[in-house]
């Protein structure tokens, strides 16, 4: 894990503020990491209970630097779905928030600093490890399963060293946090930016709450990232009127981000001098793959850019055969260092080695044009035969936000029946006739229903699960 030994030259410089003013130095970090290097035997493995505090991001970095292994996981995922990923897991060690620790009172405490504990397990059992394995994530969307992307050290080092490059990112930069770092984006930006010596601004604050703007304010933010939903969110609560003035930059991954809000944030950030970064990631790659350079910002709106220093983007056929024509869709594919091992879905899977050899068929769906800039155009799986009608229901969302931004939206259905999930009941009918404008699509074979809110995991993604059961029409 050499590119992360840097962390112990960084000395006195400030590694991370939290929104109640408390600091910690990367001394102090590496100060940490000495004493759990003193507890923990190497290859040990570490649930890790995340917030975006100085505890949680402190004991990651000592984890990864004494080559631990941990798994980050929301401070507050569902009881029973921790309950059996340890089952399934054995973890030898739990480290979690100072708050939570008499719910683990079975378990001896060993450490606690900076306000977490680490608790050591009692289990029987000790899965090894594969000598690669660096750090285990939770596959977006999958929260209630075990399966786990097993990242290798020479993923995340390499990942975040392409990031520092692209994002010219040096040791001014004072990030803040907008998402979980158990997320993968979220932790993405926490590792580019600790790897240069930058100070991380955490704070458990959502953008909407007046507490994150005063904080990023005070401290000089120079830069934040978001999914889509951050940013449909960022509008409604006039972003654009706001003054920032150490706001540098912002940066978008997470899922596609419509046109017309890519366009929007592009003109506002060159009208005021600053860049935004639209970007292309999977848990499955680490974190990013591609990014739009910012000069190409309102140029090439819509588009997830190009691949990341290192990185190979490519498009297949449905047999497999490369696309070398623009225009042309196919299945996207992406080549580099940072494709991580592949998947564990049970404790044995933790000791397999490289499954992917660092290729991987990403699942979505998209094209390039004349000067080599892809946009993705939906999700593989996520299409349905209509009448003979092939529909995107990305698409799908994409036309009712368009002409409907204030709601939210999600589609899904068989091949007899797409249903339409808004959260507005007075504009079933509307947007019902929208999109058979649209898309000519018989209406019998369209339903669309009201409900209270669309589910989404912590990084704003749509939970497909947890909508309501298909209905009849």
């Amino acid at each position: 894990m050499k590119y992360y030994d840097t962390i112990l030259n960084f000395g006195d410089r400030v590694a991370a503020i939290e929104n109640t003013g408390r600091k910690i130095t990367y001394a102090q970090i590496a100060q940490t990491a000495e004493r759990l290097d003193g507890i923990m035997p190497k290859r040990s493995l570490v649930f890790s209970l995340c917030r975006n505090v100085i505890g949680s991001m402190c004991g990651y970095l000592s984890f990864l630097h004494n080559r631990s292994v941990p798994l980050m996981l929301d401070a507050n995922i569902d009881p029973v779905l921790l309950g059996s990923l340890t089952d399934i897991y054995k973890p030898a060690y739990l480290y979690v928030p100072e708050d939570m620790a008499e719910k683990f009172s079975d378990y001896e405490k060993v450490y606690e600093g900076w306000d977490y504990v680490l608790l050591k397990t009692n289990f029987d059992i000790t899965y090894a490890l594969s000598d690669d394995l660096g750090l285990l994530l939770a596959t977006s969307g999958s929260t209630g399963s075990p399966k786990l992307v097993r990242q290798s050290y020479a993923n995340v080092c390499s990942n975040a060293k392409a990031i520092v490059e692209y994002l010219e990112i040096d040791e001014n930069e004072r990030p803040i946090t907008t998402l979980p770092m158990n997320y993968t984006y979220g932790l993405s930006i926490i590792n580019s930016h600790v790897a240069v010596g930058a100070t991380v601004l955490l704070t458990t604050d959502t953008v909407i709450a007046k507490g994150f703007w005063d904080f990023m304010k005070a401290e000089n933010a120079t830069s934040f990232g978001g999914v889509p939903y951050t940013y449909e969110m960022l509008k409604r609560i006039r972003f654009f009127r706001m003054d920032i003035p150490s706001l540098k930059y912002f940066t978008q991954a997470g899922g596609k981000l419509s046109a017309e809000l890519h366009k929007e944030f592009a003109e506002f950030a060159e009208s005021k001098g600053m860049k935004f970064i639209v970007m292309y990631g999977q848990t499955e790659a680490t974190a990013r793959m591609a990014y739009l350079p910012a000069d190409k910002a309102i140029e090439k709106y819509g588009s997830m850019g190009i691949a990341i220093p290192g990185g190979k983007l490519l498009l297949i056929d449905a047999d497999g055969n490369e696309i070398t024509e623009p225009e042309i869709v196919g299945e996207l594919v992406y080549e580099g260092e940072n494709v991580t091992l592949g998947y564990a879905e049970c404790g044995e899977d933790l000791a397999k080695g490289d499954e992917r050899n660092g290729r991987l068929e990403t699942g979505d769906m998209a094209k390039r044009d004349e000067d080599g800039y892809f946009f993705i155009v939906g999700r593989k799986k996520r299409f349905l035969k209509l009448f003979g009608n092939r529909i995107n229901l990305d698409e799908i969302d994409r036309i009712v936000k368009r002409e409907y931004e204030d709601i939210d939206v999600a589609s899904t259905g068989t091949d007899e029946l797409m249903i339409v999930y808004i959260t507005d009941k007075s504009l079933e009918k509307e947007i019902e006739e929208l999109i058979v404008t649209r898309t000519h699509i018989n209406s019998r074979a369209i339903a669309v229903t009201a409900i209270d809110s669309i589910p989404r995991n912590e990084s704003g993604k749509v939970l497909y699960k947890d909508l309501p059961q298909l209905i009849n029409k």
